[in-house]
This record gives C-alpha cells, structure tokens and sequence, in this order.
C-alpha cells in the first residue's frame, strides 16, 4: 500500500531511537502498555515506522517542558515516520490527528515540529486542489506580468458598510486589483455582512462598468459552516468574485467545504500562525503546512513579507514563497499573498530574493496612509513594482515617481 511519510524535528532526553518508536508506536497502532489486540499481523499492516534518524547537536537546556534528562543532555534529531494511507484513506482530519495529534503531548520530547509532508500520488488524483490559483486569480483581475496590488480596509473595524464603500471607491478608481476584510471584521454590530457587501458590491459592479476592471474584493466570510455557504451564496449572486476564510479558526473541513463550491477564489487568512510555528521547536513548518491547504483547496495563502512588522525573519518568508511556487502534482500553484507592515519598498529586496512577480502584494497602512492619500498610495506601491522589475534602484526610483518619493520619505524611516 502507498504511504506517507511525515518528517520530523525533535529534541528528546532519551536515546533518539528509543523516543522515535514512541512516536510512531503512539500515533499508529500502539498505546503506553502492550495490548492483546495489537499482534504482529496487525502491526505489519497498520503500525508506523520509523524510516530514518539524522542526528543532530546535543544541548543541555530543553526547549520545551517534558521529561528531564538524567545526564543533563537532550538530543536533537531530523526524524522521518511513514504510515501506510490504509490508517485514514482519503481523510484529511484523520490525517492531521495522525501526523500531528497527540505528538505535542508525549513526555519523551523536549521539541518536537512536524516539517514536511510527502504524500502519495494517489492525493493528487484524488484532491483537485485550487479551482483558479495564479492564473486563474490573474484572469479574475485582468493582471498579468506583475504582482497584484492589493490592501486591507483599514480601520480594521468600526465603519459603517457606506464609509467602506467609499473607500472602495478611491481605491478602485485609482486602479487598485485587490480590496479585502480585515480578518477582525465579519458581521459588526454597525456593518452587517450582507448591507457590506450590497454596498461595496455596487461600487465594485458600477467602477467595472466604467472602466472594464472589476477589482477584486475578499469579503470574510469566516463563521459556521452553513453561514459561511449562505455567504458565499451572497457573493457569488452579487457578482463578487472572492472570499476570504480564516483557516487556523474555522478549520479544514469547513474550508475545504467551501472551497469545493469552486465558484469564487478562496483567500486563506492563516491568522493565528504564530502560535502554530513561532518556537522553533514546536507546532508545523510551513513547508508542510502549506501542502494541507493546497489539498484543500485554497487559491492564495499568507506568506507574511519581507521586512515585516512581526517575528518572521525575511529567510523564513522566502522559503514559503519558494514552497508555494513548487510544484504539486498536477494542481495549480496557488498565489503566495505578501503583507504584514509592506510598502513599496520592500519591493525591491522581495524581488531581488525571490525573482517572482507571481505575488498578490499587499499594503493596508503603506496604502491607506500614503502622505498624498490612498489612491496615491496605490500609485506609490505600481511604481515600486515597476522600478525593481526593470531594474532601478530604491533611490532610482524615488528620483523618477513624485508618489513612490513620498511613500519613501514617509515608511522608509
């Protein structure tokens, strides 16, 4: 039968070896004790197995409680563990509580992180992954040959769906591609879900109608799993053409749910990720994170950004972006969604780093409180993207466009 084989970071005060058939004892068909049930037949069929150990550095302090070393050393480890797919089949959840589950909990690890994820190709024939991912997001703009420019409707929550509206209505008449929610925004005591998206709806419909560009707006629809349907359902009947999900707190199943629909592209706000991956020494790489949500089905997916206002550290965000642009079976590359404190001139190190333009790049407050107003701030952020592709230089470009300057004099500080 196909397998799949999950890779591991660890740190245990035990003897490496000892402490890998713990994991692969707990998480398949073993308990703490011997049980009668469990005989080799079984085992042979259904039990994990540890595929192969590279020992690492040795350290005297634990990154996280658990048992304490007797010799006052706990070992570090790359750990791979297989399972055959017989244990879950085509179940996704099931799939997770293999992988990850209980892992966190065992008193034989110090640290343990689940990095990778090699799947069989059964998956890729089974799931479909992304309905539109890149091109598909690109032919819903109209953008090709760069990033999609984009922001998040700041205050974050508090107006009123007209106010929204209208700063909708700057943003797309200055030729943005790409509004959406906040994530702290879903249905406010002062901004229903459905007056919101009536109102910026018509501004969207009439800009298009003027222009022939229909921007494209990410509204939250996040919450239970059959508001979530009714408010796709509203979307897709307003003419909308996007919906944003906070994935870590509606979960798989509810995202996949709703990607299945397959009429709207799927933003997947990973809000909460820093609790999942921020020790580096527990939770999930993004590396294997990222191949959970492909399988679901999301169409663009946070990579944070460079030079970001929170702890990732600019190696980190070029590797998602690497895993994101990697292929994964026969399924479309889905758009790695850039944020977290951008302006324009990240831009040029995003670039020069990743030499992708297959980005959606977003700028909520290097947009919104552009000195010369949020439709110059749109300006400032096309100008940035088109100086680094054609090779200017930060101060290059600053010399050449009145907006990128002052954005430059304003966030380059």
């Amino acid at each position: 039968m196909e397998r799949i084989t999950a890779t591991y970071y660890i740190e245990t005060p035990f003897e490496v070896a000892k402490a890998a058939a713990v994991l692969a004892g707990e998480q398949s068909s073993g308990t703490f004790v011997a049980v009668p049930n469990e005989t080799e037949e079984l085992k042979q069929r259904f039990a994990a197995r540890v595929e192969s150990i590279e020992h690492l550095e040795t350290v005297t302090e634990p990154a996280i409680p658990g048992a304490n070393s007797k010799d006052g050393k706990y070992h570090r480890a790359i750990v791979k563990v297989s399972w055959s797919i017989e244990n879950f089949g085509f179940n996704l959840p099931v799939m997770i509580s293999t992988l990850q589950g209980n892992l966190y909990e065992i008193t034989q690890f110090t640290g343990l992180k689940l990095m990778d994820i090699d799947l069989p190709e059964s998956y890729g024939n089974h799931y479909s992954g992304a309905k539109f991912g890149i091109e598909g997001c690109r032919k819903l703009t109209n953008v090709y040959d760069r990033p999609l420019i984009g922001t998040i409707i700041k205050p974050s929550i508090g107006m009123s769906p007209e106010q929204t509206a209208e700063i909708v209505k700057t943003l797309a008449e200055a030729g943005i591609d790409f509004v959406k929610d906040d994530e702290l925004m879903g249905s406010a005591a002062n901004s229903s879900f459905e007056n919101r998206l009536n109102a910026v709806m018509k501004v969207v419909n009439d800009c298009a109608d003027k222009t022939g560009k229909k921007i494209m707006y990410a509204f939250n629809i996040t919450g239970e799993v059959d508001e979530m349907q009714d408010r796709y359902e509203k979307i897709v009947n307003a003419g909308g053409t996007c919906a944003m999900i906070s994935i870590n707190s509606v979960g798989l199943s509810a995202t996949k749910k709703i990607c299945d629909n397959g009429a709207l592209a799927i933003h997947a706000h990973r809000n909460g990720w820093g609790m999942m991956t921020r020790h580096p020494l527990l939770g999930i790489d993004f590396k294997a994170y990222q191949k959970i949500w492909r399988l679901a089905g999301v169409d663009q997916l946070h990579v944070n950004g460079i030079q970001n206002k929170f702890w990732e550290t600019d190696d980190s965000v070029v590797n998602s972006i690497e895993s994101l642009k990697t292929p994964f079976y026969q399924h479309k590359n889905i758009l790695p969604v850039v944020s977290s404190g951008q302006w324009g001139g990240q831009a040029f190190e995003t670039y020069r780093r990743t030499q992708t333009t297959d980005l959606l790049y977003m700028a909520g407050g290097g947009i919104m409180a552009h000195p010369m107003g949020a439709a110059s701030g749109v300006t400032a952020l096309q100008q940035a993207w088109k100086a680094t592709v054609d090779g200017l230089t930060l101060e290059e470009a600053r010399s050449q466009y009145v907006e990128f300057d002052k954005a430059a004099e304003k966030f380059g500080k």
